[in-house]
C-alpha cells in the first residue's frame, strides 16, 4: 500500500471513530467541519432526516469581503461566529461537535471556541 492510500485509510478510520460517538438530531444537530488548505466549511446536520440545517464557510457571501485568506485561524474564528449567529437565528443553541479526522488544534479549535463564544453549547 502506497503512502497516499495509507493516509486516506487512516483518515477514514479516525473519522469513523469520531462519528461513532457523535450523532446529530433535530434538537441537537451535529456541527461538522471540512478544512481545505484555502478555506474552511461547517454545517449543522440533522442526521435523523439527513438534512443540513445551517451552513457557513469562508466563501459565504457574509464573509466574502471580510476575510482576505480563508486558510488561517482568523478566518476560522469568523466562520465560527457566523455559524453561531445563523444557528441562533434558526433557534438552535445545543449542538454536538464533529471534528472529523482533524486534530482539535489550530483552525479547528479556533472555530469551536468562536462558536462557543457566539452562544453555541457543546
Amino acid at each position: 500500500m502506497n503512502a497516499q492510500k495509507r493516509k486516506a485509510v487512516s483518515q477514514e478510520r479516525r473519522r469513523n471513530r469520531v462519528r461513532r460517538a457523535v450523532r446529530g438530531t433535530a434538537d441537537r444537530p451535529r456541527l461538522t467541519v471540512f478544512r481545505s488548505s484555502k478555506h474552511i466549511y461547517v454545517q449543522l446536520i440533522d442526521d435523523d432526516q439527513g438534512k443540513t440545517l445551517v451552513a457557513a464557510s469562508t466563501v459565504s457571501p457574509e464573509l466574502k469581503g471580510k476575510v482576505n485568506y480563508g486558510g488561517n485561524i482568523k478566518a476560522a474564528e469568523a466562520v465560527g461566529d457566523l455559524v453561531a449567529q445563523k444557528a441562533k437565528s434558526a433557534g438552535l443553541s445545543k449542538i454536538c461537535f464533529d471534528r472529523g479526522h482533524y486534530r482539535y488544534h489550530g483552525r479547528i479549535k479556533a472555530l469551536a471556541d468562536a462558536a462557543r463564544k457566539g452562544g453555541l453549547d457543546f
